[in-house]
């Protein structure tokens, strides 16, 4: 009789019932979502509020915003989904 092999192969190393830390994910989200907030805040002014020929150049602080208002994104969702995780799971 022939077996079939697993779709997924496991190293034997992991366990079987690995989950991540929601403590530690719920309290890193609560911590830098805010940051990555008033960072947003604070580079989309000051790119608002430097001369067209400054240093550092308008180009970069609307790229700076946009990437922090990206990771603050990203936080507030993996915020709601470690909030909804822990409400089902303990």
């Amino acid at each position: 009789m022939r077996t079939r092999t697993p779709r997924r192969w496991h190293s034997g190393t992991e366990p079987a019932t690995a989950r991540s830390d929601l403590k530690l994910r719920y309290l890193l989200s609560l911590v830098f979502t805010p940051l990555f907030v008033l960072a947003t805040a604070g580079f989309a002014l000051w790119a608002a509020a430097s001369p067209v020929d400054g240093v550092p150049s308008r180009g970069t602080l609307t790229g700076f915003a946009i990437a922090c208002g990206l990771l603050s994104l990203f936080a507030v969702v993996d915020l709601v989904v470690v909030i909804r995780r822990r409400r089902t799971e303990l």
